[in-house]
């Protein structure tokens, strides 16, 4: 059995999975439309006074789009009277100039924005949306209302080569902080991944253009640029282990060691409804199942790098490989990583020969949800 844990730093309360966008890499479940029943605001009270008395420092308000809870600027108002530092995860909409005020009165540290693109055309397309203007207008607002500018831009095959435009955009609209996080393939990314994944060259050709804008622009603004996995050799550290610092609560109250675990089958998560978040953290077997080095099998058992990638994603391993207690498939010691060489050379030859064979992108929606399996 794992050694005790830790407790969690970092609370995502997922407050609904209701979202006017439609994006097809969301990282919402596919099937999200059949866990509709979303806590109640006593409820969600309940887990951020719990997860800050374990030891949570951070709260991140996301979904969907948070702003459609009416109670936001209450729960911001009551975590961050508990010391949390609080963090609004946001695609814009419904940002208005009395919404920023209420909650910056309630006490709100930060504001990450997203956007899908430079243009109006790719933003607009990939959202399946009209939004663009509107998130224009909504960076100028967070930006007076005093808050550090966080700008987020999901890459893909269809924006990459972008990236000076989405740098000078950033810019433009005096972003600090730029986070440029190339898709990583869960939810409905992955039911897309043969459309949304780049070339190699892509994504060499876009780092060099970020670290160009990093060496001319230094501290002005902080450009991350985040590598998907599979173009890796050595799987990420996925949640810096699991179990370790990371808690979600998603909008039905199921507890997560990451966004997402659901996926995973023999595993039954606790519900915030009827278990206390103590009880969810430390004794729950969910959480227990892969915190820690106990479940390891080889090659990650005996390796000298499973201390810092802790083997990778659980959720990667099941969905490439079926296996969840293996080696993450993302490296190059798994007897699987074969699987993951063989989808970015299908996404390519996909994307050379501009495949129309291909199914179209699939976006995010209530009724596509349903569909789902």
């Amino acid at each position: 059995m794992p050694k005790e844990a830790p407790p969690p730093l970092w609370l995502l309360a997922e407050l609904t999975w209701r979202c006017p966008l439609h994006c097809a890499f969301c990282y919402n479940p596919v099937d999200f439309a059949r866990h509709e029943a979303e806590l109640d605001t006593q409820t969600w009270r309940n887990v951020i006074r719990e997860a800050r008395a374990l030891g949570a420092a951070q709260i991140g308000f996301s979904g969907g789009e948070p702003l459609l809870r009416d109670d936001l600027e209450e729960l911001v108002g009551y975590a961050r009277g508990l010391g949390f530092y609080t963090n609004l995860i946001t695609s814009g909409i419904g940002l208005t100039e009395v919404r920023i005020g209420k909650l910056k009165e309630a006490g709100l540290d930060h504001i990450q924005l997203s956007f899908q693109d430079s243009t109006r055309e790719l933003n607009d397309f990939l959202t399946s949306t009209r939004t663009f203007e509107l998130k224009q207008r909504v960076a100028r607002l967070i930006k007076s209302h005093g808050y550090p500018m966080v700008l987020n831009c999901v890459l893909h095959r269809y924006n990459l080569p972008h990236v000076a435009q989405i740098i000078e955009m950033a810019l433009d609209m005096g972003a600090e902080y730029l986070e440029l996080a190339n898709t990583q393939y869960y939810g409905w990314a992955l039911l897309n991944r043969t459309q949304l994944m780049p070339t190699a060259e892509q994504l060499r050709e876009a780092e060099d253009v970020v670290n160009a804008y990093r060496a001319r622009v230094g501290e002005r603004c902080r450009i991350l640029f985040v590598v998907p996995d599979y173009f890796e050799v050595r799987p990420k550290a996925c949640m810096n282990g699991w179990g370790s610092v990371f808690l979600a609560v998603s909008p039905d109250g199921t507890a997560l060691p990451c966004h997402a675990a659901r996926s995973l089958p023999g595993l039954t998560f606790p519900n915030v409804r009827d278990t206390a978040i103590k009880d969810i953290w430390y004794d729950s077997a969910a959480f227990n199942a892969y915190r820690g080095e106990h479940w390891m099998k080889e090659p990650c058992r005996d390796c000298d790098e499973r201390h810092t990638d802790h083997g990778g994603c659980r959720c990667q391993a099941y969905q490439l490989a079926g296996d969840a207690a293996g080696a993450d498939p993302v490296c190059s010691k798994s007897s699987h990583h074969g699987v993951v060489e063989q989808a970015v050379k299908l996404a390519r030859r996909h994307a050379e020969a501009h495949d129309t064979t291909v199914q179209p992108l699939v976006f995010r929606s209530r009724e596509n949800s349903l569909k789902a399996r």
